[in-house]
């Protein structure tokens, strides 16, 4: 039957938008896989192979100037946390598509706010005024630097026309330049992406769905899995061959039992003490302080750790006085790299937990560690949000009772030396951990004409001031004050639910020790290694049957268990894990059945478990089987 001309043309436009739209996603891959290509060129003009990680600030600034950005110091700052420890170069991917080169226009625009009469210039002193004091805050060396160059300077004066055709310039050719070392490379051109999988129509691999930003944020992070990560499928559905089982029954009486020494009975012993605390981040991973320790001298010493005791109001449980804390020592030799696990508190005392013995004179770095069993993400019905400040007779905010109360148990928390003071560097973890940046000497001395200050150190009045000061620039509006709480692990009805403050003692009997909180950051590979050495040397081997390249490691001290997996084959293996005959018991896991991912030559955590109630007998039953 013939077509009528109305169809005809319906057809025509259906197979025109067709085109349309086919062209259309044509054009949109070969944009990302320009993109693509460009970022690749960029990332390996520093590294050596995409699948090699951003380590550090400086390689994060530095890859980035290679793809055409001028990143600040607060645009570094932004994808860089205190918590970040690696960057992968899907990451690295999705920051270049966040922060796009600025354009000329945008320059001369902002440039144009400052000449107001339009001449075309801006005189020395107004840019020096206008940098060193506004928005992120350049040095005199760093002014005179762009002031020198004569190219567009003269007779004190800034031609920021020829400042901006030279940036744009510069950053152009940073990415031409990386690119045509790539395109000259044959090596490099066809070296593979982290990620990827698919091919283009173009003939360019591009990644697939890439992960979110490895960045630890206070409430927006959940790390892509790295080389021996876990797995955690309910129900393994392969046939297990291989197995090993293990099976410990401890009894409600010496779930605390130990042979640690009194610290009251080394009384003439010198020592040294910081205060520290585990916050529990959304995505379950847990950060803490990390700390130096220097030993003058070889000398035999007691450490101990557990956790702070804080204020107790009747009615309300101090969750965090039931979580557990280990202190993992580990000796620095000629690197931080290079660090060698020395010790570790592995004798118990109630909520105490320690380790007694000699060490040599050196650097160490302390890195505290909890399992998570205890300190881990709870769904509490909470009745009613607690109020924070109201207005009083005259009009004016104050803070309630209850936030003043928490308050001070906050101050307690990050009052590290415990001084009863807040150093520069103590305030600047706190900012760390709530807003994500740190206060320098010129706002340390705004906060002093301020605030009420001790030796340039605030006082609790002053952190409470600081706080009220903060409502009122909301005009009472709570917002920020809970974005604070909710940080350092306070729930709604003020309650410290997802934070364990604890306290960390040295003492030494023939030296002075020195510690001193460095970072504040999550669990890094060291810590990991460390965890696994400790059960691998003083824990039962059982090899499993079938498989003897296949060892589970099983260790208990006090009232926690943990096992670890050592695969010394060359493939990777996966391994089921069965808890179901266990009783009483926790496991950080939070699943009776798992499975966990062992890479070839390695070794990692299958878990650590504890009593869910320590009053009465536990039995740990537990079942490794290989995966085939």
């Amino acid at each position: 039957m013939a077509s009528s001309p109305g169809s005809n043309a319906a057809l025509a436009d259906q197979k025109g938008t067709h085109s349309e739209g086919s062209q259309a996603k044509q054009s949109q891959h070969a944009e990302e896989a320009i993109f693509y290509k460009n970022c690749r060129a960029a990332y390996l003009t520093v590294f050596k192979s995409s699948l090699e990680n951003i380590k550090s600030k400086e390689q994060l600034t530095l890859v980035l100037q290679q793809a055409g950005r001028n990143p600040s110091q607060k645009t570094v700052n932004k994808y860089w946390t205190s918590q970040t420890t690696t960057l992968n170069f899907d990451d690295f991917c999705t920051i270049l598509k966040e922060e796009t080169p600025a354009a000329r226009t945008e320059l001369l625009e902002a440039f144009g706010k400052i000449d107001t009469d339009n001449t075309g210039y801006i005189l020395h002193d107004e840019l020096y005024k206008l940098l060193t004091t506004e928005g992120e805050k350049m040095t005199l060396d760093e002014v005179n630097a762009i002031t020198k160059l004569p190219d567009f300077n003269c007779s004190g004066k800034l031609d920021y026309k020829k400042f901006c055709d030279l940036y744009v310039t510069t950053s152009e050719q940073c990415c031409r330049t990386a690119l045509q070392k790539l395109e000259a490379d044959d090596r490099l051109k066809h070296r593979q992406f982290g990620s990827e999988a698919e091919t283009s129509p173009e003939g360019l691999t591009l990644p697939v769905s890439k992960p979110s930003l490895k960045i630890l944020r206070k409430t927006d992070h959940k790390p892509a899995p790295s080389k021996g990560d876990s797995r955690t499928p309910s129900r393994p559905a392969q046939s297990c061959k291989a197995s090993s089982s293990s099976t410990i029954r401890v009894c409600a009486s010496s779930n605390r039992s130990t042979n640690l020494i009194e610290p009251n009975t080394m009384k003439e012993w010198q020592c040294a003490q910081s205060k520290g605390c585990f916050y529990l981040e959304e995505d379950g991973e847990i950060v803490s302080h990390k700390y130096r320790l220097q030993l003058p001298q070889r000398s035999t010493v007691c450490i101990t750790i557990r956790p702070l005791p804080l204020r107790q109001i009747e009615g309300k449980s101090c969750h965090w006085l039931s979580v557990d804390t280990v202190l993992y020592v580990l000796k620095e030799n000629e690197t931080t790299e290079n660090l060698q696990l020395a010790c570790f508190t592995d004798q118990q005392n109630k909520e105490m937990f320690g380790w007694k013995g000699e060490l040599p004179s050196g650097v160490y770095w302390l890195l505290p560690f909890t399992t998570g069993c205890r300190l881990k993400k709870v769904k509490t019905p909470i009745t009613g949000e607690a109020k924070l400040v109201y207005r009083d007779e005259d009009g004016e905010l104050a803070l309630t009772k209850e936030f003043r109360a928490a308050l001070l148990d906050i101050f307690e928390t990050i009052d590290l030396d415990g001084n009863g003071l807040l150093s520069l560097e103590e305030y600047n973890f706190f900012e760390l951990r709530t807003s994500g940046e740190t206060c320098d000497e010129e706002v340390w001395a705004i906060c002093k004409e301020n605030f009420d200050m001790k030796k340039n150190e605030l006082t609790r009045q002053g952190f409470m001031d600081l706080n009220l000061m903060e409502a009122n620039d909301r005009e009472g509006d709570p917002t920020d004050l809970w974005v604070t709480l909710l940080s350092l692990g306070y729930n709604k009805a003020l309650e410290m639910t997802e934070a364990c403050p604890f306290v960390i003692d040295i003492y030494a009997e023939k030296c002075k020790p020195r510690i001193k909180a460095i970072y504040l950051e999550a669990g890094s590979w060291q810590l990991n290694r460390a965890i696994c050495k400790s059960v691998v040397n003083k824990g039962d081997a059982k090899v499993m049957d079938g498989c003897e390249n296949i060892i589970v490691y099983t260790y208990r001290t006090g009232m926690r268990i943990t096992s670890v997996i050592e695969n010394k084959s060359d493939n990777k293996v996966i391994v089921h894990v069965n808890n179901e005959q266990s009783r009483n018991c926790l496991s950080n896991r939070g699943l009776a059945v798992f499975a966990v991912e062992v890479a070839p030559k390695s070794m990692m955590v299958s878990q650590h478990v504890m009593p869910l109630n320590e009053q009465e007998e536990w039995l740990y039953s537990c079942v490794h089987s290989l995966l085939r």
